[in-house]
């Protein structure tokens, strides 16, 4: 066992030398680390083995040194023979290089000068190479930065590509050419800013002429429509009457403008002015054409189409106060007309820049924005004239936009609307209009005292009448000063309505149409509302109320004139089956009816105020023997009333005096039966009787013509009989006869008859009134008891039967 492990000590040890020995001594230290790293004292094994290899080594040495020393020694004293041979050749060579080197010093000299002025030719050579292709270079850039000086940018864009696509490329060696490459995009950059602060004063620019540009064309199209509307109306002229006559004039109209007028006008503005006259747009082509050369032109349409929907949106939000003058409106138009003739001249003068399809997009947006606009301020408009101007300006910005290519029916739909807000505010005015002709009416007949006078109110109005024209100077028309001023009002706000439906483009069927429509409106509510409030108005009277039903009389009379005078104005026949009818009768007939209804009212209030007056005693013993004061007043006021209306029509005259004699006979009848009166003596009896007879005779007298036979006397029936029964004291008459048709008493009810005989009673109990009556024949007291229990009876039969 000791001995295996013996062997396989020296065998890892002879591999260890082995590889010292053939180790770079700089590699021994792991190998030598093994060693100390087996079994122990296995190092000094290691040590004895290591110094017997480095004797054996060492005996080999000696050996080598053996065998070769005698060549050292020969060789050692062969160089000792050779050492006086070479300190011989040596001094040679020294005194040879000397003079060598004498004689070359000269010639060297002139060789290097040689060589320094070949040098020299051929760097100069090299550098008017280097110059000839360096000189184009900068006489490029130059010219580049004279270019911008001159800011010809679109010149030294085309500068620039040639320096970097042709001359930079064959210097770029050099470092003044790296710079200037480097300096190119930086001045690209500044141009391309350059260039956008250009647009941004253009779009700056066309901002502020927007409203210049934007008149000038507004005026150009209003010339053109006016000149061919000349020219056509011209032509109808010399072929049939006018289309439109306003009271009898036929001189040429449109929008303010007279023929006449307007050929000075044209005269006056021959020049005509575009927009490229009113602003530089040299700016846009050429940073259109900068961004294209540099690859970004569309970055420059969308900021471009960006800032123009921004200025758009700028351009259609008005002033708050645009509503109050027609130069707020004008404004408004002219700056949204100059925007888009902007549009279009760059639509046309630039490919791609803009597109139909952006500026069709533009304008819908703008067309909702002014109609909204239009709809919302118009609706503050009140005056008419306001309205019109404003409907002229509309139609000429739609002419106007219209001849750049733009849509604009929705604004003529608007027109329609505008139309309806005009016929309004004209509604209002002439509300006031006929509010001011009432209360200036003093309700009287016309007086004329020659015969100016009265053509001068057939003129006005058309009256025709045999029987006045026959009469002789001065003599009245029925009518009152209102009835010709309402009438020449109304055609008046015919020709106010007609002037908006100029220019329309619309038929002469759906002029009149129009026209008929409004002036309906006019009628039925404007006019019928003003004589409605005038009826109920306190202070107007009875005779006033009288001349109000004669005026409408004779307004809705002439209504048929007025059909005619639409029919002349917009020659449309009035048998066309779309014609609209006007509707006056109506109002007109109305408006009387109101005021036979307020007649009918007042007279009823006046009675009431003299039945209040009314101080009856209803204790009396005996009656005065004449009416009361009170009734004689209130017959002679109602006699001198009736005879006012002998102008107005018979049955108004009739149901006048009519109602007024029920309304007394009722008033009489509640009199008799208040609740509040007590007691009534016969002699109270006595004296209503004679009351009673007095509104019979008036009624009888006839102050009404017209009643057959006594109608009127039947309003006064129910007292009568109420009278007689307790006059006469028929009693037993009219409770045998009662429910008879040919009962004498048939008028009178039994809780009517119950009631005053009951307050009859009453006063016989405290008053003794039928003392005498007692003392001769007590029975008389027991007939009254008795008639009492069977009035009650009949009372009560009644209200079961119902």
């Amino acid at each position: 066992m000791a001995e295996s492990e013996s062997l396989e000590t020296i065998t890892e040890h002879e591999r260890i030398l082995q590889e010292i020995e053939s180790t770079d001594t700089a590699c021994v230290g792991p190998t030598l680390r093994s060693v100390y790293d087996d079994q122990p004292n296995a190092h000094k094994r290691f040590m004895e083995k290591l110094d017997a290899r480095i004797r054996n080594h060492d005996r080999e040495i000696e050996k080598m040194c053996n065998f070769h020393h005698q060549g050292f020694v020969d060789a050692i004293t062969e160089l000792l023979k050779v050492r006086a041979d070479a300190k011989k050749l040596m001094g040679q060579v020294s005194d040879t290089n000397r003079r060598l080197q004498d004689a070359g010093r000269e010639v060297t000299a002139q060789t290097e000068e040689v060589i320094r002025c070949r040098v020299q030719q051929r760097n100069m050579a090299t550098t008017v190479e280097k110059l000839q292709l360096c000189i184009p270079v900068l006489e490029m850039y130059s010219k580049l930065k004279e270019q911008l000086e001159s800011k010809r940018y679109y010149s030294a864009l085309k500068t620039m590509e040639q320096l970097e696509n042709i001359y930079i490329p064959r210097v770029s060696q050099y470092r003044f050419c790296q710079i200037m490459a480097e300096t190119l995009p930086k001045l690209r950059e500044e141009i391309k800013e350059i260039s956008m602060s250009d647009l941004k004063d253009f779009l700056e620019s066309i901002r502020k002429h927007s409203d210049k540009i934007g008149e000038t064309a507004m005026r150009q199209a209003q010339q053109h429509r006016t000149f061919n509307s000349a020219v056509h109306k011209q032509v109808t002229l010399s072929c049939a009457k006018p289309l439109y006559g306003l009271n009898g004039r036929t001189a040429l109209h449109h929008n303010g403008l007279s023929t006449e007028e307007t050929v000075d006008e044209e005269e006056t503005d021959e020049e005509v002015l575009t927009a490229q006259d009113l602003v530089d747009f040299s700016p846009v082509y050429r940073c259109l054409h900068i961004y294209a050369v540099l690859g970004d032109r569309e970055t420059f349409e969308n900021y471009y189409r960006k800032q123009r929907k921004k200025q758009a949106r700028l351009v259609l939000q008005p002033q708050s106060n645009m509503h109050e003058t027609v130069e707020g409106y004008r404004k408004y138009f002219n700056q949204i007309v100059g925007f888009f003739v902007v549009e279009d001249h760059i639509l046309h003068a630039t490919q791609g820049l803009v597109t139909r399809a952006f500026t069709d997009e533009l304008w819908n947006m703008a067309l909702s924005k002014i109609i909204a606009v239009l709809r919302t301020h118009s609706s503050y408009c009140n005056d008419p004239d306001l309205v019109l101007e404003l409907k002229n300006l509309i139609v000429i910005f739609a002419d106007t936009l219209q001849g750049y290519g733009f849509p604009v029916n929705r604004l003529f739909d608007l027109l329609f609307e505008v139309r309806d807000q005009y016929n309004e505010t004209l509604l209002k005015k002439w509300a006031l209009v006929f509010r001011e002709i009432f209360e200036q009416d003093n309700y009287s007949p016309i007086p004329v005292d020659t015969e100016e006078e009265y053509k001068s109110v057939i003129n006005r109005f058309p009256f025709h009448d045999a029987e006045i024209e026959k009469q002789q100077f001065p003599k009245k028309l029925p009518m009152s000063q209102s009835v010709p001023q309402i009438y020449s009002q109304v055609k008046e706000f015919i020709y106010a309505s007609l002037k908006f439906s100029e220019s329309l483009h619309r038929s002469s069927t759906e002029i009149d149409d129009m026209l008929r429509k409004s002036t309906n409106l006019l009628l039925t509510r404007t006019l019928s509302c003003c004589l409605q409030n005038l009826i109920k108005k306190p202070h107007i009277g009875l005779t006033e109320l009288v001349q109000i039903i004669i005026n409408t009389t004779h307004l809705e009379q002439a209504c048929k004139y007025l059909e005619d005078f639409i029919t002349n104005i917009t020659n449309v026949s009035p048998e066309t089956i779309h014609t609209t009818r006007l509707y006056g009768l109506s109002t007109f007939k109305d408006a009387r009816h109101a005021a036979e209804g307020e007649i009918y009212t007042k007279l009823n209030q006046k009675i009431d105020e003299f039945i209040q007056l009314a101080d009856y005693e209803w204790g009396m013993a005996e009656s005065d023997g004449r009416a009361s004061g009170y009734l004689m007043d209130l017959i002679n006021f109602l006699r001198s009333t009736f005879q006012v209306f002998t102008h107005l029509p018979g049955k108004v005259a009739q149901t006048a005096c009519m109602s007024a004699c029920k309304h007394l006979a009722t008033s009489l009848m509640q009199m008799l039966l208040d609740t509040e009166l007590k007691q009534i003596s016969m002699g109270a009896i006595q004296q209503f009787n004679l009351d009673v007879i007095q509104c019979e005779l008036f009624a009888s007298s006839e102050p009404v013509p017209g009643f057959q036979g006594d109608t009127l006397q039947l309003a006064f029936i129910d007292l009568r009989q109420l009278l007689d029964l307790f006059m006469v004291w028929d009693w037993s008459t009219y409770l045998a006869d009662y429910g008879q048709p040919t009962s004498k008493y048939l008028r009178v009810n039994p809780s009517t008859a119950l009631a005053l005989l009951e307050k009859m009673k009453d006063t016989s109990k405290k008053n003794n009134i039928f003392s005498q009556f007692r003392k001769n024949d007590r029975d008389r007291q027991k007939l009254i008891e008795t008639v009492v229990k069977q009035l009650r009876s009949l009372v009560n039969g009644m209200s079961q039967h119902s």
